[in-house]
C-alpha cells in the first residue's frame, strides 16, 4: 500500500503504480544453472503469480534501480535457490518480450555454475512450487501450462543447451 492510500480505494494504488512504472522495457537477468551432468535447472512458478502462473521458468528477475546485470544475476540466484553464483559459462541470449501484464521486457540470459547443495535448492517461498533438472531431450516439459503461442522458455532452454554443446559441456 502506498503512503496516504486508503485501504478501501485500491484503484488509487493502481493509478500511482502506473505513474511510477517506466515506459521503457524492464531489464531482466536470467540464469540457466548447469549441473555436472549437463542438465539445466528449472522451477515451476506458483499458480498465484501474475506472470506465467504455474509455468516452468529459469532463475531470474528484474534489475533493481541502479543494479547491473551481473549483480542482478547473483542476487536472483541466491534469492530463488539459496545457491551462490560461482562463474558464468557463457551468454545464451537477449530476449525481447511482452509479459502477461502488458509490460515490455529485455532479458539477458546466461549459463552459470553455482556453489551449494544442488540436490536441495531453497525455493523462494510463495513464488515457486517445485524444481527439475532437465536434460536436453526433456525440454518438451517446459511447454506445460504455457499458451500455445508462447515458446519462449523452451527456446531459451534449447539455445542454452546449444551453448553448452558449443563450449564442449
Amino acid at each position: 500500500m502506498f503512503p496516504g492510500q486508503d485501504r478501501a480505494s485500491p484503484m488509487l494504488g493502481s493509478a500511482r503504480y502506473c505513474r511510477t512504472v517506466s515506459t521503457e522495457p524492464l531489464r531482466c537477468a536470467g540464469a540457466l544453472i548447469v549441473d555436472h551432468d549437463g542438465r539445466i535447472f528449472f522451477q515451476r512458478r506458483s499458480p498465484h503469480r501474475r506472470l506465467f502462473p504455474n509455468c516452468w521458468d529459469i532463475v531470474g528477475g528484474h534489475l533493481e534501480p541502479g543494479e547491473e546485470i551481473d549483480e542482478a544475476l547473483r542476487r536472483e540466484v541466491t534469492e530463488e535457490t539459496g545457491w551462490f553464483l560461482s562463474h558464468v559459462l557463457g551468454q545464451v541470449g537477449e530476449y525481447h518480450y511482452v509479459g502477461d501484464d502488458g509490460l515490455a521486457r529485455i532479458e539477458h540470459d546466461f549459463l552459470v555454475r553455482v556453489d551449494g547443495d544442488l540436490a536441495h535448492p531453497r525455493l523462494e517461498a510463495g513464488k515457486h512450487t517445485e524444481y527439475r533438472w532437465l536434460a536436453e531431450h526433456e525440454v518438451t516439459l517446459l511447454d506445460e501450462n504455457r499458451d500455445v503461442n508462447d515458446g519462449l522458455i523452451r527456446r531459451i532452454a534449447e539455445e542454452g543447451f546449444g551453448v553448452l554443446r558449443s563450449i564442449g559441456l
